[in-house]
């Protein structure tokens, strides 16, 4: 556990110097990684528990104990703070620090009781991502991006599922904009080598590994985390690849609140796409599908596959794993 000078008092000590700026973490859209828990001393217990619950999601996750400066001298040493802390005292002793939203590590501040937890910065680059792991401990997350807050997946929500990074960041504020107004459609797949030209209101996405496969998902409402895993182990089984070639899981809007799903992709450390009812009409697969008939979607696991995957082939056609969850695998 990292420990800055001891100041069990909390009060906003307001001598800080603005000196010794140092090298921002990066934040270009990658899920944070290393984390510092900012806690006064009267609730290293606290801090503690929130180690001890999602430190094995994160390569580092240390403790260091609040003063007056602690921010400055750990400014980009760490890709998000958790400020344990009233989050007027985070903001005002951070707020001469940041920069620029791409670079600046994210904060996400909670009170002790774990009611609540705020990202304040950087909600795209970790802060919601650190909310939403501290909802398992039952702090609701108070995400104020306009994407979550309308409960739609932003651009950079989707990169860090797709296992990529935003090129150009300021293209995000239009094309979040057409997310919000459902215009955005699927992530275009563009293979070299090739020239691209691309205005401001066109967001790149630059992959952090090499090809992959895509996993597409469906279930019954209610299937459990363990069902999914096995579902994707046995489908994995069936084709040359592993869980180390999954770019990420596919799945429908209409099934990206399944509880199972998003445990067994988080205990998976995949992240998941959701992809609307037109998206995975276009991309049907080729096995026929009772939900079409029924509500008019077509099969989900086929579609999602076929949508989210580079060549946008199936190597896998849809099987069903007892009678809850399907799966199709792409590429």
């Amino acid at each position: 556990m990292s420990s800055g000078t001891k100041n069990t008092d909390e009060t906003d000590d307001s001598s800080t110097d603005s000196g010794g700026h140092c090298s921002t973490a990066d934040s270009d859209g990658e899920v944070a990684e290393e984390i510092a828990i900012i806690s006064f001393g009267r609730k290293m217990e606290t801090a503690e528990e929130i180690e001890a619950e999602i430190g094995d999601r994160y390569e580092a996750i240390d403790i260091i104990e609040y003063h007056g400066t602690v921010f400055e001298e750990h400014w980009g040493e760490y890709d998000c703070f958790i400020g344990l802390m009233a989050s007027g005292i985070a903001m005002r002793k951070t707020a001469h620090l940041l920069d620029d939203k791409w670079e600046d590590p994210a904060i996400c501040v909670v009170d002790e009781e774990l009611t609540w937890a705020i990202p304040i910065t950087g909600g795209h680059h970790g802060a919601n991502q650190v909310a939403q792991d501290l909802a398992t401990m039952g702090a609701i997350p108070a995400m104020t991006t306009a994407s979550e807050a309308a409960g739609k997946q932003g651009v950079e929500s989707r990169a860090k599922a797709m296992d990529t990074h935003v090129v150009n960041g300021d293209s995000t504020v239009k094309t979040n904009l057409a997310v919000l107004d459902d215009n955005l459609g699927p992530v275009e797949r563009l293979e070299g080598p090739k020239a691209v030209l691309v205005g401001d209101d066109v967001t790149v996405l630059k992959r952090n590994m090499q090809d992959g496969i895509v996993i597409g998902t469906g279930s019954v409402s209610g299937a459990s985390t363990e069902s999914f895993v096995a579902a994707w182990e046995e489908a994995l089984e069936q084709t040359d690849y592993d869980f180390s070639d999954v770019e990420f899981v596919g799945t429908a809007t209409r099934k990206e609140e399944e509880e199972g799903l998003l445990e067994a992709a988080q205990e998976l450390d995949l992240g998941v796409v959701a992809f609307d009812k037109e998206t995975l009409l276009e991309h049907e697969g080729p096995t026929p599908s009772k939900s079409k008939e029924l509500i008019g979607w077509p099969g989900v696991s086929e579609a999602s596959a076929i949508a989210g995957s580079a060549e946008q082939e199936l190597v896998l056609e849809k099987i069903g794993y007892e009678n809850e969850v399907t799966v199709a695998i792409g590429r």
